[in-house]
């Protein structure tokens, strides 16, 4: 029995001396750690740098990305589950829509050669030119991109949305084919700032980590003022009307079910979820959503689906039960602009928007408008 157990303390011993380098004394394949990019909000992603400007990158519980400076080799042997990202990545086919607006923040619309969206699909306007002027090129949708234009471009990473997951299928031929596939997880961050702290990811792809951090370090220090305040206690109703007349609306884990709550609001819908799904919304009767939102003071109208509406009378022809609601009556309701969704740094200025028509009689808006 003693003998026994000898064995098995030599065996960790052994397996604990041929442990990963990482775990032994921070490094990496060779590679020496300096720091880890702090973050404040994600939890989806986390950042390594090492000396010599190389960087790791952990993507959820299964992206494990090594981004090579310019001029650097390779280490000669790396993880198997490691993709090797090589700087700089200047021809990109970006499917993810929400990460342009952050590539727009750090000057770098220009990486971007290739488009998972074309022309008539986007609101901002460097990218819209872009396509106009020839200098990015429609690539076909995640589930069927054209792959003789990806290879002509010299694509060197395709960043896509969760959406890919759909079509495991493209994810595998882009690699077959020598295209590194990123996989954006930012809408999986249960924090509204959480998201826009991806910005830091792609200053890490684009050498830009200076400009992310600035960047982000700016939007807390104007978020301040209005995340410091106590809860105004206003309740606020986030939706919009299916075609089949019932009710979209957020589940209470939603991030803007919690950006209504940073922005001093309490949500209309607090307590629902939808049991076994990892979904963010929810169609409900307009039965249920006159019993929960009736009383609410503030009516935000979703207009991503169906358009922008300009007028009470527009949304009453979409329910007429909804005039006997607290803020039709008061003139509270308000509709989201087009753009809001895509622009998805805008989060931060969404909130800001959201406590001005808690708190103020005639506020300055930037994605929200009064309906008349």
């Amino acid at each position: 029995m003693r003998r026994t157990v000898k064995w098995i303390v030599l065996l960790l011993l052994f397996l604990t001396s041929c442990a990963p380098q990482e775990q032994q004394n921070g490094t990496w394949d060779g590679l020496e750690l300096d720091h880890s990019v702090e973050l404040s909000y994600a939890e989806q992603f986390s950042i390594d740098c090492y000396r010599g400007g190389y960087q790791k990158i952990t993507i959820g519980t299964d992206g494990v990305y090594l981004l090579v400076p310019k001029g650097g080799e390779v280490p000669e042997s790396i993880p198997e589950d490691a993709t090797v990202l090589r700087q700089p990545l200047d021809s990109i086919y970006l499917v993810a829509t929400s990460a342009m607006d952050m590539f727009r923040e750090l000057d770098g619309v220009g990486a971007i050669t290739l488009s998972g969206t074309d022309i008539s699909g986007w609101y901002i306007e460097e990218t819209k030119q872009a396509l106009e002027e020839g200098r990015m090129a429609y690539a076909g949708k995640y589930s069927a991109p054209d792959y003789e234009l990806i290879l002509d471009r010299g694509c060197d990473l395709a960043i896509e949305s969760t959406m890919i997951y759909h079509s495991p299928e493209v994810k595998e031929q882009l690699e077959r084919l020598g295209v590194p596939v990123l996989v954006e997880r930012s809408s999986y961050e249960s924090h509204p700032l959480g998201r826009m702290e991806w910005i830091k990811l792609y200053g890490a792809l684009l050498g830009k980590e200076d400009e992310a951090q600035d960047y982000f370090d700016g939007l807390l220090e104007r978020l301040a003022p209005v995340l410091e305040q106590e809860n105004t206690g206003k309740t606020v109703a986030f939706f919009f009307i299916t075609a089949s007349g019932g009710v979209n609306v957020r589940c209470s884990g939603d991030y803007i079910a919690k950006a209504i709550d940073l922005a001093g609001g309490v949500y209309a819908f607090p307590d629902l979820t939808s049991e076994g799904s990892v979904q963010s919304t929810m169609n409900i009767q307009m039965e249920e959503f006159y019993q929960k939102a009736r009383d609410a003071n503030i009516l935000i109208y979703n207009s991503t689906i169906d358009g922008e509406l300009e007028t009470l009378d527009q949304l009453l022809e979409k329910s007429p039960m909804l005039k006997d609601f607290k803020a039709v009556q008061e003139g509270s309701v308000w509709c989201t602009e087009k753009n809001l969704f895509q622009e998805s740094l805008g989060l931060g200025v969404l909130i800001a928007d959201m406590h001005s028509i808690m708190t103020q009689e005639a506020p300055e808006l930037t994605y929200l408008h009064l309906l008349t």
